[in-house]
This record gives structure tokens, C-alpha cells and sequence, in this order.
């Protein structure tokens, strides 16, 4: 059975990741495809011009890694290493939950599928205007996840 609630040690591994992949912006931006963003990476009820503190922005990323971990065990049948869990959960806090459950990468994970890591490796796009980018953060991130997936 898949974990059902955020380890502190996964935590631990994914707090400093996604924070190093998102960087810590306390006023609102616009992502590379023009979304509102704040703090790691969260969009949510975000507009331009908000600001959050320092430990206000720490706060969001655990509370938003919490909850995309319950959306990924939802579709989880198998228990996995803590590295690829936090592999899988830092995909599912960039990509959404429902990318998670629909990819062949949750599949592959579902069926101990050894091949299942590369999958992440095909995530590096984003839409812009109704045109699929390929984004050179994305493509880094994705790496970064595979290698932290493989290493478990």
C-alpha cells in the first residue's frame, strides 16, 4: 500500500529540490507560460501583486506537497523507495495529480515496471499560446527527478 501521509524524510529531500527547481519568489510573477505564481512554485488562489513571507512561502510548499502526495496515493497500488516516492511527488507538485495518474509513468511505478524513471524524461513541455515548448527548466528538473528516482 502507498504512503498516506508526507514523510519528514521525504520531506526533507523535497523541501530543498523543488525550492532549488522553483526558486523562492515572495511577490507574485508570471511563470514561463503566464501563470500567477508565488513563493516554490504555488498557484493557487494566487493574483499579482501578493507577497508572502519567508515562513509563510515554507508553509504553502508542505501544506501543497501534503496534498498532491493524497492526490498520488490515490493512484498508487504499490509501496515505493523514499527517493522515488519523492521523485514522483515533486513531478506530481510541478505536473498536477492528474498528470500523475493518467501518465504511463504512474503505470509503470504501479507495475514495478524497471523502465518507469525514464518515463519522466518525456515531461519537459509546456502549452504557450496553444503551442507545445519544450522548456529548458523543465528538462533540467525532469533529469534531476529521474536520476533521484533511479537512485532508490
Amino acid at each position: 500500500m502507498a504512503r498516506r501521509k508526507l514523510s519528514p524524510a521525504v520531506a526533507a529531500i523535497l523541501v530543498p529540490f523543488v525550492g532549488g527547481f522553483e526558486g523562492v519568489h515572495q511577490y507574485a510573477y508570471r511563470d514561463p507560460v503566464g501563470i500567477p505564481t508565488i513563493c516554490m512554485g504555488e498557484t493557487k488562489n494566487v493574483r499579482m501583486g501578493m507577497f508572502k513571507t519567508l515562513p509563510e512561502c515554507n508553509a504553502l510548499l508542505l501544506a501543497s506537497l501534503e496534498e498532491h502526495a493524497a492526490g498520488m496515493d490515490r493512484c498508487l497500488r504499490v509501496d515505493l523507495p523514499e527517493k522515488r516516492y519523492a521523485a514522483a511527488l515533486s513531478f506530481t507538485y510541478n505536473a498536477g495529480v492528474g498528470a500523475f495518474c493518467g501518465s504511463t509513468f504512474a503505470r509503470k511505478l504501479n507495475d514495478n515496471d524497471p523502465t518507469a524513471c525514464a518515463e519522466l524524461s518525456k515531461w519537459n513541455k509546456a502549452t504557450k499560446a496553444g503551442v507545445r515548448i519544450v522548456l529548458p527548466g523543465l528538462t533540467r528538473r525532469r533529469a534531476a527527478e529521474r536520476d533521484l528516482c533511479e537512485a532508490a
